[in-house]
């Protein structure tokens, strides 16, 4: 698609269940105004110093919440399976957002950061990688916290189990085989409802993240929506009314 716009327009139900001509993309971006400040606020995640660090997104798409976090840190390395995304992405932060601080790379193979060691100072994932296999999620989380610092923090959403999971799941899986029927599959994957399904991938609980990051990271508190009773294993355990009551977030310090 030429402009961001467009992919808001055609395609932003991807990203906020909504579509249509009067879309827009500066409306797209002020979501991401919104959460990206409640987030670091409310998660303990802001620093004084937030202007001289560097932020590793994961799963940074077209630059919703970019655009925020360019204002708030001094660098921004934008992460995304998508190199289209990525290129929509800088659009979006020349638009809305300070462009200059803004480096993009494209995680080529879906499951590692194409970035060297201790080279950012917080890791941050919203709503990507519910969206990978359970093995690419935690590889994910572990390149989190290989390329943060010591020091540093990881700030990673997943999705929680749930008792819907046993026919969601399998679903999802039955709907994306579909997407690779030659001839019909492309048709599909224009179906809204199909769509949403698909995306239902992965389903985590805090202990299958803790376990095997452990001895890499300190101060691991799982934080949720107080109707979200799912905890980890030595973390400590927050609350926050604006969290998805489906999600929770791993925050934690790099030892």
């Amino acid at each position: 698609m030429a402009t961001a716009d467009d992919v808001v327009r055609e395609t932003g139900w991807v990203f906020n269940n909504a579509v249509g001509d009067s879309l827009t993309l500066a409306e797209f971006v002020a979501t991401g105004d919104d959460e990206v400040p409640a987030y670091l606020e409310y998660l303990g995640l802001r620093t004084p110093d937030a202007d001289q660090q560097t932020l590793i997104e994961i799963g940074a798409g077209i630059g919703r919440m970019t655009c925020a976090f360019t204002r708030e840190y001094g660098s921004v390395i934008a992460c995304d399976l998508d190199a289209g995304f990525l290129e929509r992405c800088y659009e979006t932060v020349g638009r809305f957002g300070k462009v200059d601080r803004l480096r993009t790379s494209q995680v080529a193979d879906g499951h590692t950061l194409d970035l060297p060691d201790d080279c950012g100072d917080l890791a941050f994932s919203y709503i990507t990688l519910q969206h990978c296999t359970a093995a690419g999620a935690i590889e994910l989380a572990r390149e989190a916290v290989r390329v943060v610092r010591p020091g540093g923090r990881v700030a990673l959403n997943f999705r929680a189990p749930s008792a819907a999971d046993a026919v969601v799941v399998p679903a999802a899986a039955a709907v994306r085989a579909s997407f690779r029927i030659p001839s019909l599959g492309e048709r599909l994957t224009r179906v809204r409802g199909l769509t949403r399904v698909s995306w239902q991938v992965s389903r985590l609980h805090p202990d299958q993240l803790i376990s095997p990051l452990r001895r890499q990271l300190t101060g691991v508190q799982v934080w949720t929506n107080p109707r979200n009773k799912i905890a980890g294993y030595g973390a400590t355990r927050h609350t926050f009314y604006g969290i998805n009551p489906h999600h929770w977030w791993l925050i934690a310090t790099v030892a």
